[in-house]
């Protein structure tokens, strides 16, 4: 499989795609008044600890306090995010997930060092850890625990014991250390001159630690471009294609220390057509904002989030197939899934995601599908877990995620609808003006009222109402104007006298 690293920069902002034989499979953005602050390292101080939901806010500078919960306090135990993922070497005596209530471990007013593993989304704030990681290029190191992990990805065996063996010899003191994905195969040296670096920068931020007031920030973490190289270039990407000179520069001057046989690796863009023109990636960027999206053969999925949950529902659309109806639905199905697993991935879909696939008759039919899914699922970076598929065809999925959804960095929240999706109709509209017409009109007070509207409703008004708003208005003995007014969305309208001086609307609530 050929696999790229595409990196945008413009005065603005920066834009990361990682594609997959040519096809667009993840997307990463930074903005300028957005930065990345996941990894950073804060010295805080707790503002209260809730016992009804054992978690902690703290105070870390930002504008809404972050969220800490019992299992992300350092107490000496695994971290829970690292389980799934990391193979551990435990010490005897310790238990997983074997947590004390929070309000023995912390209260309000203390001061406490945290570090931020998800982005601030929408009204939450930040969530935090007291379990520090610095990430390496082959190694994550863990200060003030006592473990030793190595990546899942890295499954032979004997690779394992090779580096459980380097870890045990070169691990810092006090320190757990998990090797990485891309530590495989690596010489001893490399990752010994990783740990030195971590070790080193640890020993940094703890002088910093000691001369802070809290709130304050002790450690930022790389930015996202160094991001993309420490993390995302790994063995199996071919080349990296960036279009900013200096960005070139310096990111070939990082590799040249950390990673030397990956430096030919990168390559400067300097053609004219925009780089992302040339990959065809804006328009696959765009097809990220549209809830529908269509697959090979004439089906397509619908993707829809909701305040709880994010449904993906899976339809044959065009296609009918050339046999029987359930093999039809099978391979729509197979189709459906590969591109679900590559949406999430590309859009960051995270939390609670259900799937609806096309009902089939077969259980062996459903165990295909699901089996597909899982394998699409294996190429996700973030930690996911994928139930059974039920009778019924629905699949659950559970995502994480650090950052904010493409869709937030996209889009705003719909002034008409906020964020329903749905607004009154026509119809609707006109049976309010007519409902007001009688309230305005049964007193008898007024000779006469002008009705300011979104122009489309104007037309609608006049073109299919105007005969009974005259008898309306002949009922009543008053003169209904109707008048457009292109400042006023779908739903809004103004009832004014007909010199326009006195608010009606404001009079008759």
């Amino acid at each position: 499989m050929k696999k790229e690293i595409v990196i945008n920069f413009t005065q603005r902002e920066i834009r990361i795609a990682i594609l997959e034989d040519n096809e667009l499979v993840e997307f990463l953005i930074e903005r300028e008044e957005s930065r990345r602050t996941v990894g950073g390292i804060y010295s805080g101080r707790i503002n209260a600890v809730i016992p009804g939901i054992q978690a902690a806010f703290v105070d870390i500078g930002q504008e809404r306090a972050a969220f800490l919960h019992v299992s992300d306090v350092a107490t000496g135990a695994l971290d829970p995010d690292l389980v799934d993922d990391v193979d551990f070497e435990v010490p005897s005596g310790r238990k997983r997930r074997d947590f004390p209530p929070i309000q023995n471990l912390l209260k309000k007013g203390q001061e406490i060092v945290v570090q931020i593993k998800k982005e601030a989304i929408s009204t939450k704030g930040p969530r935090v850890s007291s379990q520090i990681s610095l990430p390496g290029r082959y190694a994550v190191l863990m200060p003030n625990l006592d473990h030793i992990g190595i990546s899942k990805k890295i499954d032979n065996r004997k690779e394992r014991n090779r580096l459980r063996s380097i870890i045990r010899k070169h691990r810092p003191k006090g320190s757990a250390v998990i090797v990485r994905t891309a530590g495989s195969g690596v010489e001893e040296k490399q990752i010994k001159d990783d740990l030195k670096h971590l070790e080193k920068r640890w020993k940094e931020i703890e002088r910093k630690i000691e001369r802070a007031t809290p709130p304050a920030l002790i450690h930022e973490d790389v930015d996202i471009t160094v991001f993309a190289l420490r993390d995302l270039f790994t063995e199996d990407v071919n080349q990296i294609t960036i279009d900013n000179k200096s960005e070139y520069e310096r990111l070939s001057s990082y590799l040249k220390s950390f990673a030397p046989h990956l430096a030919s690796r990168v390559k400067l863009y300097t053609d004219k057509v925009p780089l992302f023109d040339y990959y065809e990636i804006e328009a696959e960027i765009e097809k990220t904002l549209e809830s529908k999206i269509w697959v090979r053969k004439g089906g397509y999925i619908v993707i829809e989030h909701t305040e709880a949950l994010v449904s993906i529902d899976v339809n044959t659309g065009r296609f009918t197939g050339k046999r029987n109806q359930e093999e039809t639905i099978l391979e729509t199905n197979l189709i459906a899934a590969r591109e679900i697993a590559r949406q999430l991935r590309l859009r960051d879909i995270g939390g609670i995601i259900v799937i609806d696939f096309i009902d089939m008759e077969r259980e062996e039919n459903r165990r295909k599908v699901y089996n597909e899914f899982r394998n699409a699922m294996r190429k996700d970076r973030s930690r996911a877990r994928v139930s059974q598929i039920s009778d019924l065809g629905l699949i659950e999925v559970s995502r994480k995620r650090v950052r904010p959804s493409l869709l937030h960095y996209y889009s705003d929240e719909c002034p008409y609808c906020v964020g329903s999706g749905k607004i009154l109709s026509i119809e609707s509209m006109a049976m309010k003006i007519e409902q007001w017409i009688r309230r305005i009109g049964v007193p008898g007070k007024i000779r006469g009222m002008q009705f300011r509207v979104n122009p489309i409703l104007g037309i609608y008004m006049r073109e299919e109402r105007d005969e009974f708003i005259g008898e309306l208005a002949e009922r009543y003995r008053m003169v209904v104007e109707i008048i457009d007014d292109p400042r006023l969305h779908r739903e809004e309208f103004e009832i004014r006298s007909l010199d326009g001086k006195r608010d009606l609307k404001g009079e008759f609530v």
